[in-house]
């Protein structure tokens, strides 16, 4: 099922099985990506976190050329040109990123085609990222006079480490696939023609999976990736607590002494 969120065309929920699809729509400029698309990713998101039947959200970009080319910079001189607007345009991009980030679900960036600047951001806010062999990459800040804020440079450095990160900023060049796989920016590269068949078998293949196991896992590494002294350890042990509690460990060990595929229902 499809739909626009948040008041624009430009932003696509679909659903396909265990699967949500958040689509960028704005083809016609390579799917920059304009402050209501911003806007509408929360939405989108929070619709996904609250139908159990979604077990793992795809972003991806419409049209096959790119997922994200960067922020619409035609509208800057009117959004983003003084310092309220500005702050307002910043502050409306980081709560879809933090969004993105604080998914309660498991989160795959399927990119083909050109992943630049704010497209980069978007990536890295989801937990996996796989690419086709054509993809670019880029975060052109410094050729555009842009400053980024820590934790924007703080995502990027996570994934990449700290050099990787100084060369992509430093630089604002495009990075083909084999570098972005070579970096650690993506998880796996494939053939452009056999990019979206391999996503949706592993987006299927994740929500097939016990979603309290995977949730734990995700709450432990997001507490790994905060200062040693933010960590809730607690919830961490928390989340493991509620997996063994489970009806789906029942069906788990069940379904392996019985030789059977599990079907777990997150309960």
């Amino acid at each position: 099922m499809d739909g626009s969120v948040g008041g624009t065309d430009r932003m696509i929920l679909r659903r396909e099985g265990s699967t949500g699809w958040m689509l960028f729509n704005n083809p016609a400029r390579h799917n920059a990506v304009s402050l209501d698309m911003w806007d509408a990713v929360p939405g989108i998101l929070g619709a996904f976190e609250g139908d159990d039947d979604i077990r793992c959200v795809v972003g991806a970009g419409a049209g096959g050329k790119a997922v994200v080319s960067g922020a619409d910079i035609s509208e800057f001189a009117e959004k983003r040109s003084t310092r309220d607007t500005i702050a307002h345009y910043n502050s409306v991009g980081e709560r879809a990123r933090r969004a993105l980030e604080a998914c309660r679900k498991p989160t795959i960036a399927m990119i083909q085609g050109w992943c630049i600047g704010g497209g980069v951001g978007i990536a890295l806010s989801c937990d996996l990222r796989i690419a086709s062999d054509d993809s670019r990459f880029g975060v052109p800040a410094a050729r555009l006079g842009i400053g980024y804020g820590y934790a924007g440079v703080a995502r990027l450095a996570d994934v990449v480490g700290p050099s990787f990160a100084k060369e992509i900023f430093y630089t604002a060049r495009h990075f083909d696939a084999g570098e972005a796989l070579r970096m650690g920016l993506v998880n796996r590269v494939l053939p452009t023609a056999e990019l979206e068949a391999y996503v949706r078998d592993y987006a299927g293949r994740i929500g097939a999976n016990a979603p309290l196991s995977i949730a734990a896992v995700k709450r432990c590494v997001d507490e790994y990736l905060k200062d040693p002294s933010e960590r809730d350890l607690a919830a961490c042990q928390a989340a493991v607590d509620a997996c063994a509690r489970s009806a789906d460990y029942v069906e788990g060990r069940t379904a392996f002494m019985e030789k059977r595929k599990p079907v777990f229902s997150g309960k």
